[in-house]
Order: structure tokens, then sequence, then C-alpha cells
């Protein structure tokens, strides 16, 4: 016998106020934590991310890929010295979000980062998407992995970007128990904001991302799927360099997340100098790193 669709009181449409609502107030966007002025008078705040995915991209799925995993350990053997050495001749600070088995995977690389200036925080286990697991799970192994990377970088991580912006109804939950000052997986807004929970302000920090703003939307490839690029690095540049001018007269926040195994090549690399040069060459932009820009946003909110 087939199932009347019209007594399924699961069908959204049907749904009464009270659950529409709550899915929505979940986790919401709360006060702007954007200030009026950045330290030392700058105009524009800069955060520059890299999300070192290397081999979890595949593992993350059960995938045993050997030319797969191939390519996410192009991003630890190539990418990641690329990225360092264009930081280090800008002078410019970054975030680099590891999953902890990229850590496990490339022990030193954390460390190199730490020791360089960066910062280290957390992107999960294996890449995992938070959405798919049980709130038990999603805890070990979000605790699990701050412990790896505070033993492979020497510091605590204080921060998390969610493997694939993927948030689970506990995430946020999740990071309040763990004392955590950021995170940075949402889209509200372009500037920073504090995060709500059932309405309610919870005091972390969200350093929003976007689509717009990620390497991998532009570059990915998979050729066993209809994943192709279809975005020249040139317009891709445009596309970031136009975020970057319109934050400065917004006197906002330019927020870029890129992948060692994507923007790490000889034909991209240029993108992330290009930016570097734009940022750095001039005096009222401040780059900072996701926990001293969250820092900043937090204290000056609270005086």
């Amino acid at each position: 016998m087939t199932a009347d669709p019209t007594s399924d009181d699961d069908l959204p449409w049907r749904w009464p106020e009270e659950r529409w609502r709550s899915a929505v107030e979940r986790v919401r966007a709360g006060r702007s934590l954007k200030p009026a002025s950045w330290p030392n008078g700058a105009r524009c705040a800069v955060a520059l991310s890299f999300d070192s995915d290397h081999e979890t991209n595949e593992l993350r799925d059960g995938g045993r890929s050997i030319g797969r995993m191939s390519q996410g350990e192009y991003g630890s053997r190539r990418g990641v010295p690329r990225i360092l050495d264009a930081l280090a001749r800008h002078d410019v600070p970054a975030t680099f979000f590891v999953p902890a088995v990229s850590g496990l995977l490339h022990p030193d690389e954390p460390r190199r980062c730490v020791d360089a200036g960066h910062e280290v925080a957390l992107h999960g286990w294996i890449h995992e998407l938070n959405g798919a697991l049980p709130e038990a799970a999603e805890r070990e192994l979000m605790l699990r992995a701050a412990d790896t990377l505070e033993e492979l970088a020497g510091v605590r991580p204080v921060g998390l970007r969610t493997p694939s912006w993927d948030y689970s109804p506990s995430t946020l939950a999740l990071i309040r128990e763990m004392g955590l000052l950021y995170d940075s997986s949402l889209m509200a807004d372009d500037d920073p904001y504090e995060l709500l929970e059932n309405g309610e302000p919870t005091g972390v920090v969200e350093l929003p991302v976007e689509w717009i703003r990620d390497d991998a939307v532009y570059f990915n490839m998979n050729r066993f799927q209809a994943l192709r690029p279809y975005t020249p690095p040139e317009a891709v540049l445009a596309i970031f360099l136009r975020e970057f001018e319109r934050a400065y007269a917004e006197g906002g926040l330019f927020l870029l997340t890129m992948h060692p195994h994507v923007i790490g090549y000889r034909s991209r690399i240029f993108i992330l100098e290009e930016i570097l040069a734009r940022v750095s060459g001039r005096a009222d932009v401040w780059c900072a790193t996701h926990a001293d820009i969250a820092r900043t946003v937090k204290e000056t909110a609270a005086s």
C-alpha cells in the first residue's frame, strides 16, 4: 500500500511555526563585532587562512584512491612550503586549519607553521562531516583533535573551522563546552559577529567565510564526476581583490580561505603572492591570525 503523503507530518510545509522557528534559531547571528577601527588605526583587517586537508579529503569518505591521496600529499610536500615562503617574504601571519590526521601524517608541519609565527587551529579529526555524526562521536573527535594538535604544534587550538563548513545541531554547544574563542564556518555576515544559540548570546566570535572567497570552488577537479575547474586563475584573483577592496572601503574584514593542494601549484601561487603584495603594501591594513582578530573584536566589544 502506498503511504498517503498528506499524513506525513515531517513535510516542511506542514511544520508548525514553532518547529521552523526552532530550526532557524538554533544557531543565529547576534550583534556585529565589527570595531569602529582596527589596531594601530588600521582601516581594514585581513585574515588569510589555509585548510591543510591533504590526504583527508579522500580518507574521510573511506576512499583509498592512491591518485587522490597523492594530490593531497602535494599540499604538504609542495603547497605548504610555497605558502610559508610567500607569507615570510611579505611578513604576513596566517591561520592553518589542520585536520588532526593531516597533522599526524605530516607531524613536522604544525610546529613549522607555529614557529613561523602562524596559528594552527582545529579542522576536524579526519575532515569528517559534523552533521553526519552523533553528538557523542562529534565531541570525542573534537577533543581528540584538539589534544593531537596541541601535542604536534605545542599550542592548544583556540578556534575551529568545521570540515566543509558543515555544522551539526550540537557543534556550537561543543565549541562552548571546549571554551573555544572563535568559529570560522558560517556565512551570516561579511564582518565578525557573536553567535547566538537558541536566541542567547554565547560569547563565541564568528569570523565568517563564504564560497566566493574560497579557492577550491574555482579549481576543484574530479575526473569521475562533473567537477571541473571553470574559472581561470586571473579571474579568481580579480574576484578576491574586489572582495578585499570593498572590505577596505567599508572598514571591515577580508577573510580568505585557501588550500595548499589547490593554491600551491606553480600556475596559481601568484594569486596569493599578488594578494600579499596588495595587503602588505598598505600601511592602514592590519594582517593578523584569526585568533588575534577574534581576541581584538571581543575585547573591543567589551570595552
